[in-house]
């Protein structure tokens, strides 16, 4: 039988991070096959675990992590929202500390399109009088 985990995703930009937080683990992170400290630099590891962190649970589970699209940082973003989601499921009651620190809302800001006439979404040519 497959060990049982718990399954949640995550949204951040373009980037969607899938979460399987397993139970009973050593607390370690796994980003698309390889080791978060691999995979990520600087601080988007503790970003992506802070989640555990507030809940005090960081060598309780063994996160499997699958991160397509965007950055380094938004793929980061994303994990922290689907860990956080993830817990959820694990224990309702973090629902309060999670919420307080913004965990469980998804950034909705995303790149604005380009509009006709425009160079970018809102940058206009250059006028020039004569």
């Amino acid at each position: 039988m497959a060990p049982q985990y718990f399954y949640s995703a995550g949204k951040r930009k373009t980037a969607i991070a899938r979460v399987k937080l397993f139970q009973d683990g050593k607390g370690t992170l796994t980003v698309n096959g390889k080791k978060a400290a691999e995979y990520f630099t600087g601080m988007q590891v503790e970003n992506a675990l802070a989640p555990l962190v507030i809940a005090d649970k960081k060598k309780e589970f063994d996160i499997d992590v699958v991160a397509v699209g965007g950055g380094k940082t938004a793929q980061s973003d994303a994990i922290r929202l689907g860990i956080s989601r993830a817990l959820l499921l694990v224990d309702p009651e973090l629902r309060p500390s999670l919420k307080r620190e913004g965990f469980l809302r998804r950034d909705a800001r995303i790149k604005e399109r380009k509009k006709p006439g425009l160079k970018r979404a809102r940058r206009a040519p250059q006028f020039s009088k004569r």
